[in-house]
């Protein structure tokens, strides 16, 4: 196989496509990551975006999407059903639909950037100095 063209993550997270070739898919359901890409055969046992994707989504999109619900109650004052018909699909919606995007993102920016889980550093062998002496 000829090298691959290097990604960019955000292209790779909006087309869900793998990192490496750009052309398999990189979830299997809505968040599940697919065990490997379907066109180049990369496994994906590497990606491990944890909470990263529900952080961004909450920054992004949960506060906006809770600001309109405080700004419908002190400008409007509706009932409380109105809140559950128009402030929760708004939360909802907004923050369900970004995490595909973030998901893909981070795990895209692993491979790409070759993130791994961090290891504990060995301290080096000592090294023998010389005698300054010249005694034998």
């Amino acid at each position: 196989m000829p090298d691959p063209i290097p990604q960019s993550p955000i292209a790779c997270a909006v087309r869900s496509a793998c990192p490496r070739c750009g052309r398999g898919h990189l979830f299997k359901g809505f968040l599940e990551i697919a065990p490997s890409c379907d066109a180049c055969g990369l496994d994906f046992a590497f990606a491990d975006p944890a909470d990263g994707p529900a952080f961004f989504v909450m920054m992004t999109t949960a506060i906006p999407a809770l600001g309109f619900g405080l700004w419908l109650e002190l400008t409007y004052d509706p009932p409380v059903w109105l809140h559950f018909a128009l402030t929760l699909p708004v939360v909802l919606i907004a923050c369900t639909l970004p995490l595909r995007f973030f998901k893909g993102w981070l795990v895209a920016s692993q491979y790409i950037h070759k993130a791994e889980e961090g290891r504990l550093a060995r301290p080096a062998a000592p090294v023998a100095k010389p005698d300054s002496t010249g005694a034998p």
